[in-house]
């Protein structure tokens, strides 16, 4: 992509007020197994989202996906929360947001335009738990953990800092990520 194609992309991301990002090639994304394992054991999502493991692809499948693009936009969000279950609202929002921008940079001519949810697809309420029964196919995006990227390590390599969180107290460090070609 030039840098002039970059730069018109730039100016539409703070369009839409989003002003916190980075480039990055998906070349660059960590997929790991371990990722979906945690998926697996450990997340009550789990066989509940069309969006979600099992209703995804292998995690090689994933990692070839993710080889077919040449670059990538990080959006990092911050946020904090008084309960866990004031995320979702949140989180519905900027997903639903960040779909009006993924339908911009498609129409723009980037017919490849990919959106990785910054969080677990919530935009309906009650999940059928299958893709074939999914209420919003085409709105329903999976996130990064659900395709086995490691968020942690690939956000790192761009300079983000990002932690486990102990308490809800303290402010999220949330990213969706754009795939553009």
């Amino acid at each position: 992509m030039t840098a002039m194609n970059r730069e018109k992309l730039e100016e539409l991301f703070r369009t839409h007020g989003y002003t916190d990002f980075k480039w990055i090639d998906p070349k660059e994304f960590v997929v790991a197994q371990w990722v979906r394992m945690k998926c697996m054991f450990g997340c009550d999502e789990y066989g509940r989202t069309a969006t979600c493991p099992p209703n995804v692809p292998s995690v090689s499948e994933c990692e070839r996906f993710f080889r077919e693009y040449k670059d990538a936009v990080i959006f990092h969000f911050e946020k904090e929360v008084d309960k866990p279950e004031d995320r979702l609202d949140w989180t519905r929002e900027l997903n639903l947001k960040l779909l009006e921008l993924e339908r911009e940079v498609f129409c723009s001519g980037y017919e490849k335009a990919f959106l990785l949810f910054l969080d677990s697809c919530n935009l309906c309420d009650g999940c059928p738990g299958v893709r074939a029964k999914c209420k919003e196919p085409e709105q329903a995006r999976p996130t990064p953990e659900s395709l086995a990227m490691d968020v942690f390590t690939t956000v790192r390599k761009v300079g983000y800092t990002i932690n486990v969180l102990s308490d809800y107290d303290e402010k999220m460090n949330r990213f969706a990520f754009l795939l553009i070609e």
